[in-house]
């Protein structure tokens, strides 16, 4: 299991086929990135802030949480943070299990949680300011199927 988080962009291409290299026993490897979108055409960058040793111990717990609850053989969480432009990989979430249901489940929880209850701060910059980003109700309900 590895959770990485950082300031520099990753290789979606790299990190996936490293993680899914040598699984013998891995029916299913699934994997998800978020990439920065500008919904209403204004936003400029994504902000994101963090506390450093807090965040990695938050991300770390939840993956193992997803480990167990799903039988996963493996997983991985790359986050980054800093200032981000709009289409910039900002995470990615793959698993790895013997069976494609197991994987798919705990890549949406993973998915879910980073969301909504993970320890970053975003600010939305535009060319009116920025504006920190408030938690959504919609991202919150998705929590409580879990």
């Amino acid at each position: 299991m590895r959770v990485v988080v950082q300031e520099a962009p990753f290789d979606f291409g790299v990190e996936a086929a490293a993680f899914a290299e040598g699984r013998a026993v891995s029916g299913a490897v699934v994997t998800f990135t978020g990439i920065v979108r500008d919904v209403d055409g204004g936003l400029q960058a994504m902000e994101i802030e963090h506390y450093p040793g807090m965040t990695e111990s938050a991300l770390t717990d939840i993956a193992a949480e997803a480990k167990t609850r799903w039988s996963l053989e493996d997983a991985l969480v790359i986050h980054r943070h800093g200032r981000l432009e709009v289409g910039e990989m900002i995470m990615m979430v793959a698993t790895a299990a013997r069976h494609r249901k197991d994987a798919f489940e705990a890549a949406e929880f993973l998915m879910d949680y980073l969301k909504s209850r993970a320890p970053f701060w975003k600010r939305e910059v535009t060319a009116d300011g920025a504006d920190w980003v408030a938690a959504r109700d919609e991202d919150e309900d998705a929590l409580t199927r879990w």
